[in-house]
């Protein structure tokens, strides 16, 4: 599965998921997200009992999970070796790595924060952070963006091309519908705190190898391991998530800022703790600096796949 997985790469570089694409046909994810969102509605009942709500939100993860899995096997399964196959499972892998995604969406929020134009900052922001934009100062705007590109770093290219190279097509499907699946649906909320539990949980095993391997790339990549790896040990365990704060903090010691800290969603407050916390705030030029440590990371990991390719 390592070529179909350069061809996906390769496709998402150059191209992204291009709008007209999009406006085709839609976006895997988004396929996923219906889904989701159609059982949320009919399972996820305000008045059942939070075991019921426990069960129901199982019985989401299985159902969405096999929906994104068997066809994934069964293409797979159907195609078998070759060129042309390598190619087709290129193709469907494709809109399932968000590497070029990823990096727009974060550089359309560094460019207007590099003008000085905090407003369209903070809309850009919005597209890509729960977190409440109007609370947002230039500082807030240039760590929200940065931490998202950290810890999407790994959602929406280590992880599944981690799991592609373990499980193949039906792997990258799995992750995806789990990711997903943990987006919508496993917050801590009153609606979703017993419903989505199942899918906060296993989202959370499933990132386990692939964050520790995303915040090792970026400290490989970056002018300053030794710091990273550090604040990766350090900091990483104080994190909210089990896996977010690994990228995180070895993405704040590359770039000689502090990340994470307190924070406001709709829901409310959060007072989380600074990751490289003696360190300045990040401006706009980290976001910069932060997307050309990304390029580098994937760079290397496209490199390191085709290495594995080879031998």
């Amino acid at each position: 599965m390592i070529w179909p997985l350069l061809v996906a790469l390769a496709l998402e570089a150059a191209l992204g998921w291009p709008a007209r694409l999009h406006a085709r046909i839609g976006h895997p994810v988004g396929w996923l997200g219906r889904l989701i969102a159609a059982l949320d509605r009919r399972l996820n009942r305000e008045g059942d009992a939070p075991e019921r709500r426990r069960l129901m939100g199982r019985v989401t993860v299985a159902a969405v999970a096999l929906a994104a899995i068997v066809p994934a096997y069964l293409v797979q399964a159907r195609l078998g070796d070759g060129l042309l196959s390598t190619l087709a499972l290129g193709l469907l892998a494709w809109p399932l790595v968000a590497a070029r995604s990823l990096h727009d969406h974060v550089a359309a929020v560094a460019a207007p924060l590099a003008r000085g134009d905090t407003d369209a900052a903070r809309a850009a922001v919005a597209m890509i952070v729960g977190r409440d934009p109007d609370r947002l100062d230039a500082p807030g705007i240039a760590r929200a963006a940065t931490e998202s590109l950290a810890e999407n770093a790994s959602d929406g290219v280590v992880a599944p091309l981690f799991w592609g190279l373990l499980l193949g097509l039906p792997g990258i499907a799995a992750y995806k519908a789990i990711n997903t699946m943990d987006s919508m649906i496993g917050h801590r909320t009153p609606r979703h705190v017993d419903f989505g539990r199942a899918a906060a949980r296993l989202d959370d095993l499933v990132n386990l190898a692939p964050a520790r391997l995303t915040g090792g790339l970026i400290a490989l990549v970056s002018a300053h391991p030794r710091a990273s790896l550090d604040a990766m040990r350090r900091d990483a365990p104080r994190h909210r998530s089990p896996n977010a704060g690994w990228p995180e903090a070895a993405m704040a010691a590359a770039l000689g800022v502090r990340l994470s800290g307190p924070r406001a969603y709709a829901e409310g407050a959060a007072d989380e703790p600074w990751l490289n916390a003696d360190a300045p705030d990040p401006g706009a030029g980290d976001v910069t600096r932060a997307l050309a440590l990304y390029c580098r990371g994937g760079a290397v990991l496209a490199g390191a796949l085709l290495a594995l390719a080879w031998l």
